[in-house]
């Protein structure tokens, strides 16, 4: 029984879902704030990503979408999300985000949390 609290604690920090702290993903998205706006206006070098949850890929008509983005026939939901800033040319080859992803898990749920709370 001793074990249990760490074994609880051990999971709690290795799940990411757990551990979302929209605050800190507010933070790390400054940086993809140069490109994507997080309102429902477009205008600059990404789509807005403004109610992104549960939304298709290249679906925004405001938007010039790249080919590989418009046949992607994606959900952005959680997992989706988290394979994509793993890994945006891995998961959808010519793809024009010219960002090489977000190593850490931890990082990718804080985000995904902050999106999370974007209105649309």
């Amino acid at each position: 029984m001793r074990l249990l609290p760490l074994v609880l604690f051990g999971l709690a920090a290795a799940s990411p879902a757990l551990g979302q702290d929209a605050e800190r993903g507010r933070q790390l998205f400054n940086a993809c704030a140069a490109c994507h706006p997080v309102v429902a206006a477009s205008g600059q070098d990404g789509p807005s990503l403004a109610g992104i949850l549960g939304r298709g890929s290249a679906v925004l008509t405001d938007f010039r979408y790249s080919r590989a983005m418009g046949r992607a026939g994606l959900t952005w939901d959680e997992a989706t999300l988290d394979r994509y800033l793993a890994d945006p040319q891995g998961l959808l080859p010519g793809t024009r985000m010219a960002f090489s992803g977000l190593e850490r898990a931890a990082d990718r749920a804080d985000v995904i949390a902050y999106l999370k709370s974007l209105k649309q």
